[in-house]
Parts: C-alpha cells; sequence; structure tokens
C-alpha cells in the first residue's frame, strides 16, 4: 500500500449573520495573534504559545499557530505576514457530518473557544471529490491541516487528506508510455512497443498559452492604472483557476491514454537541478519561471497512483535531441520537426514532441540513460530560448502551488519557447494555496 495526499475544497453556503459575525471574530483573533507572534520574532513553539495563550482561540488555532510561526522565518525566510493570511487549524479541528436530508449534505463543525460556541456550518463540495468527503466522514480518510479562507463574501475551507491505495504493480511485460511536457504541445505522450513509437496522444497547449498572455496583459494594465488590490486579486484568481482546470483536466487525459495499454507504466523527466544552470536574460526567465510544469507532473503522479499506473522518472538529457530509433544526435530545424542525420536509418524526419517523449519512454531502461552517440562530453544546456525544449524544474511531488504576481511585472518583447515554473513566493506566509 502506498499513502495519497489530496487537498480537499468546499465554499460555505452563506452563513446567517450571526455566524458570519463569529467567522469574523475568529479570523480578526487569528490573524492578530500571528501577527504579535511574527513581530515579536518567536521561533520556537513555546516561544508562540506565550504570547498567544491569552488570545480567544481554539486550542486547534493556537497549536497549528506554534507550529506555523516558526516556520516563517527559519523555513520560509518570511519578512512579512500577508494581510490576508488565511486561519490555519490542526486536525483535532477535522469534524464532518453528512446526511442526504439536507440541502447542503456536509457540514463542518466550526470550532470556537469556550464551551457550546461551536457551530455547524453548511459546506459546498466539489462532487468530484464527494467520495473523499465520505471517506473523510467516516475516517477512512486521515485528515491533516485545515485552512480557512475569506475570498471577499466567501468562505473557502481547505482540508489536507491522506488515504491509502494499493501499490502500483505491474505483471508481465510493461508498457513504457514517455510523456514530453512543453509548451506548444502541453504534453505529449509516445507508448513503445517492440521499441517503436505506437499510437500518439497530443494535448494542446494553445488554451494554457492563450490565458498566460491575456493574464499578463491584464495585469500589467490594472497594475499601471492603479487598480485596487482586489480587482487586481480578483482578475489574478480568475486566471490561475482556469490554468489550475488546465492541470487537472489534462493531467487526468495523460493517465487515461496511459491506461488503454496492457501493464502500463508513466515515465517523465526528472528535472531536478537543471533550472540552476539556465539563464536566458531578464524576459526569457521570466516566461521559463511562468509554468506550473512541475505541478502538472505531480497531478499525473497522482492520478497515476490512484489508478494503479506506475511513475518512473529519467534523466532528461538529450531526449529533443535523440534519434528515438538509431540514438544519434539530429537537428531540431523547427519546433515541430526533428531531422534524424544517419542516412542509414529508417528516421528521416519525425514530429518532435513524439520523438522526445518516445526517447523518454525508452530510458526507463537503465542502458537508455547512456549519452548518446556523437554527443559524449559536450554540455547540453540550451544558450539561447529556442533550445529549450522540454520543461526545466524541480520535480516536487504534488500539488499544485499558486503562481505569483511577480512575473507579469516585467515588460514583454517577442518571443517562443518552452517555460517552467517558479515557486518562489512573492511574499512568503501569504494566502497563496500551496496545496
Amino acid at each position: 500500500m502506498t499513502t495519497i495526499t489530496k487537498t480537499l475544497q468546499a465554499t460555505f453556503a452563506p452563513p446567517t449573520a450571526h455566524k458570519q459575525s463569529k467567522l469574523n471574530d475568529l479570523l480578526d483573533t487569528y490573524r492578530d495573534g500571528l501577527q504579535e507572534a511574527f513581530d515579536a520574532g518567536a521561533s520556537t513553539m513555546s516561544a508562540v504559545s506565550d504570547i498567544v495563550t491569552p488570545y480567544d482561540l481554539p486550542y486547534q488555532a493556537k497549536a497549528a499557530l506554534c507550529n506555523y510561526v516558526p516556520k516563517l522565518r527559519k523555513t520560509y525566510d518570511a519578512k512579512e505576514v500577508d494581510d490576508d493570511h488565511p486561519i490555519r487549524l490542526t486536525n483535532q479541528a477535522a469534524k464532518f457530518d453528512h446526511s442526504d436530508e439536507r440541502d447542503y449534505e456536509f457540514t463542518w463543525w466550526v470550532p470556537r473557544l469556550g464551551r457550546g460556541t461551536n457551530f455547524w456550518i453548511p459546506l459546498r463540495i466539489n462532487p468530484e471529490q464527494e467520495d473523499l468527503w465520505h471517506d473523510l466522514v467516516s475516517e477512512d480518510a486521515k485528515a491533516g491541516e485545515i485552512r480557512l479562507q475569506q475570498h471577499r463574501k466567501n468562505w473557502v475551507l481547505h482540508v489536507t487528506v491522506e488515504y491509502p491505495v494499493e501499490e502500483p504493480a505491474t505483471d508481465g511485460d510493461a508498457t513504457h508510455i514517455g510523456l514530453d511536457i512543453g509548451e506548444t504541445a502541453l504534453i505529449t505522450g509516445c507508448a513503445l512497443k517492440g521499441g517503436s513509437p505506437t499510437d500518439p496522444f497530443v494535448s494542446s497547449g494553445s488554451r494554457a498559452k492563450h490565458l498566460r498572455k491575456e493574464m499578463h496583459t491584464t495585469l500589467k494594465r490594472l497594475q499601471e492604472r492603479d487598480a485596487s488590490v482586489w480587482r487586481i486579486d480578483d482578475r489574478f484568481s480568475h486566471y490561475q483557476n482556469a490554468l489550475t482546470d488546465i492541470v487537472e483536466k489534462t493531467s487526468r487525459q495523460a493517465v487515461e491514454y496511459a491506461t488503454q495499454f496492457e501493464n502500463p507504466v508513466l515515465v517523465m523527466e526528472d528535472l531536478t537541478y537543471i533550472r540552476e544552470r539556465l539563464d536566458y536574460g531578464k524576459y526569457i526567465n521570466r516566461r521559463l519561471h511562468s509554468w506550473a510544469f512541475a505541478r502538472l507532473q505531480g497531478r499525473i503522479e497522482d492520478k497515476a497512483t490512484e489508478e494503479g499506473v506506475p511513475v518512473e522518472y529519467v534523466n532528461p538529457a538529450y531526449t529533443s535531441q535523440t534519434c528515438h530509433s538509431c540514438h544519434r544526435i539530429g537537428q531540431r530545424d523547427s519546433q515541430a520537426e526533428f531531422r534524424c542525420p544517419n542516412d542509414d536509418c529508417h528516421v528521416s524526419t519525425f514530429q518532435a514532441d513524439i520523438n522526445a517523449s518516445a526517447n523518454i519512454a525508452r530510458r526507463v531502461d537503465p542502458w537508455g540513460e547512456s549519452v548518446p552517440l556523437d554527443k559524449a562530453g559536450r554540455d547540453d544546456s540550451p544558450r539561447d530560448g529556442r533550445g529549450c525544449d522540454t520543461a526545466t524544474t524541480h520535480r516536487e511531488k504534488s500539488v499544485p502551488a499558486q503562481m505569483t504576481l511577480t512575473a507579469y511585472e516585467e515588460s514583454e518583447p517577442s518571443a517562443s519557447v518552452h517555460e517552467t515554473q517558479s515557486r518562489e513566493p512573492t511574499r512568503t506566509g501569504g494566502s497563496g494555496d500551496d496545496d
């Protein structure tokens, strides 16, 4: 068995005026305690406890602060605390109920300081997560940290859950399926059967590319006009949600593609530490750091594990420059076309992303990790944007961090390269959703 971690999201049904007042009090008191503990430089749990104990907060919130505040400086090197920081609660606050006789079937027991002050609040859940909510109520899934965030008039609850799934395994000969993640084609998948590319799968990245460009333009104009913070945040959230939806749908498509083959094994590039050696200049770096490739890989891995499909990671060097058939270094004259220089190879030209995904699938064999012919001793680092053929970022285990606004404050000349994600927050300790 292996354990999967996910974050469930629910929105409160419109609370009564009395409950709204209680929620506002809880939020204000929590942020006051957080700010005082942070300003005091409390770096240990006991130091934080001394500060927050007098506050009218439930013990679940105080315990969460004692764990979280020391991390702000030690782990996150935070210089300030975001004004819109969410309420954090330990898993002791994970008390939920379900009844199919209610309009809102799931409810949460909101913790408050003092005996008899807790109250139930109805939840609007994501229908796709309903099974996990049932598991949470029945305690078949284990709750982790809880975060409560106010977004204008809405209250959003995030609950981290862990649950067991069968360890992915293969019986008999495996079908290795390489996934190449890029910009023009968000995902290109290719199964290898008998060493030959079979039934490739391509998911277009045009929609994500359009959204990123539109987001950059919109946010830049709003900032130039000194628009209100809530307006900028509202637009940013709109685009962030749209891009997150693309990540979820595309990762699901990739796993569905894999499951059509017998004994599938998904293979992706291990992009750890590659990003540090790439420097294309201010604009190119901004684009390279603006798209969530690590998040996409993580969501693919999560969904594959749930379906019992193993995931392997391989060396990414030269996958886009090597012929999948003869393994010689070729040329990529355009974004879409790979050309093999070997006259004796049956491959002359080939779709570049499919060629790359075939190479990724082949490398799950340890022999496939070797440096290809004609390339030994050479540095494969691209020298400009045109050479960046695949995503280059740290691979992190799932869950989806929000992008930051930093990237959209810079000017944007014309260019075209593949992109990657930066997980560097503009303000550590803020309200961004890192799950």
